[in-house]
């Protein structure tokens, strides 16, 4: 029976009650008094059903709101026998059912992003509505350097690093692909989303250093294939013309005079054939022979081999080194010609009288060669490592070229750049 076929029996009851009662006073000596207690059980009888209908029932659905309030989707109501209430019931049970499989969907798809932010290559970084730092993926840890610990609730602006002031810089929907003076090649977006209807900004990091720098080399040693082919066939050629030359011309007057001239010729035809010889040597670099050395002993190598060069120029070596032993997977060959280049190339800024600092740490495994030289301007800092880029005039940018592929070949990570102090700092790092 309905709770409206109650309720209107239950009024009926409450009628009749009243007109019997309102007879009884009327004609008190009637029959009807024998009918009042009938009614009156009658009456009780029907309140107690509508309790059961109406009232019970009521608690079912106080107990389904608790177990919403506390998020129970796994809990079901039973039905209670009213056919009112019991379509509540089934309502109510449905909505458990969607809100559970709901809920299990959104927690196997965070799952699933979880995974995805995790292994992403992609770093990752979500900022919060006053532009904290709420949420890094272990990518943008390793891009930036920091752990999300230090970082979480505050502002790019207190990491004081290149990329983060890169990554600041951005507007709103803006991408930007950027090169850092550590060689590093990075596409960075600031884009925004909406969660619970705030809008909140986050940056995505595409590391793209090993595509350029693959997509660069293969270039540049296409290039130089087909210059050295084309160089060394034609000074082949011009040189053996030459010393036929000056010998068929030895018994003519002026031999002396046209020796000379010709030996001038042959000469800058061979340093035209060491020039791109030295282009050709950079793309031979063979594959490093790794061993486990002491870093400290390397350094001490590298210094004795240049303290010859620093001393004509009046330049100072001082050298600061673990007290530990740094060891080092590297090969020491190829490494000494790197940190040989390094030293070179800070003498060649310095000119005269001044000092290149070596400083080497044991955690993590660090070497540093800092010099006083007049130092590298902004703009060149994120052009130092392109190929055939040099800041010297007559510069071939071979050097840092050479410099950079045994150190990706090392998988070290190394910055160049001039601090605030005006020390040039080339800083690498073993991993």
């Amino acid at each position: 029976m309905r709770i409206r076929t109650y309720f209107i029996l239950f009024v009926l009851l409450i009628a009749v009650n009243f007109i019997v009662v309102r007879w009884h006073f009327g004609f008190p000596d009637s029959a009807v008094k024998y009918m009042l207690p009938f009614l009156w059980l009658l009456t009780l009888a029907c309140l107690v059903g509508f309790y059961k209908k109406i009232v019970k029932p009521l608690r079912s659905i106080e107990i389904g709101m608790l177990l919403l309030k506390e998020q129970d989707f796994s809990s079901r109501l039973s039905p209670v026998g009213q056919y009112d209430v019991d379509r509540i019931v089934r309502i109510f049970n449905r909505m458990m059912d969607r809100l559970k499989n709901e809920r299990l969907r959104v927690r196997e798809q965070n799952q699933f992003l979880d995974l995805l932010f995790n292994v992403s290559p992609m770093g990752i970084l979500i900022l919060d509505l006053d532009g904290n730092v709420s949420f890094m993926n272990p990518a943008s840890e390793r891009l930036l350097g920091v752990s999300f610990e230090l970082l979480k609730g505050k502002t790019l602006g207190e990491l004081r690093l290149e990329l983060s002031e890169v990554l600041q810089s951005l507007a709103i929907d803006e991408v930007k692909t950027i090169r850092l003076s550590d060689s590093g090649i990075y596409k960075c977006s600031h884009l925004s989303f909406l969660d619970r209807g705030f809008r909140h900004s986050f940056y995505l990091i595409e590391p793209l250093t090993e595509e350029v720098m693959q997509a660069e080399k293969k270039a540049y040693e296409k290039v130089i294939r087909m210059i050295a082919h084309e160089v060394n066939n034609t000074v082949a050629g011009v040189t053996s013309t030459l010393d036929s030359l000056d010998s068929a011309l030895e018994e003519t007057p002026e031999a002396n005079e046209l020796h000379d001239v010709i030996r001038v010729c042959m000469e800058r035809c061979y340093g035209m054939s060491r020039f791109i010889t030295n282009f050709a040597e950079v793309v031979k670099i063979p594959e490093p022979s790794l061993a486990l050395v002491d870093l400290n002993e390397v350094v001490t190598a590298g210094r004795q081999f240049m303290e010859v060069t620093c001393n004509l120029h009046r330049i100072e070596i001082r050298t600061e080194l673990s007290d530990k032993p740094v060891p080092v997977h590297l090969d020491p060959v190829l490494f000494q010609q790197v940190l040989i280049n390094i030293v070179k190339n800070a003498v060649e800024s310095i000119g005269e009288d001044g000092t290149i600092f070596i400083r080497t740490a044991s955690f993590p495994p660090l070497l540093e060669i800092a010099d006083t030289g007049r130092g590298i301007s902004k703009e060149n800092e994120a052009r130092l490592f392109t190929p055939f880029f040099s800041t010297k005039p007559n510069g071939q940018g071979i050097g840092l070229m050479l410099i950079r592929e045994v150190l990706m070949k090392h998988r070290c990570t190394f910055s160049l750049r001039t601090d605030a102090e005006g020390v040039t700092r080339f800083c690498i790092c073993f991993r």
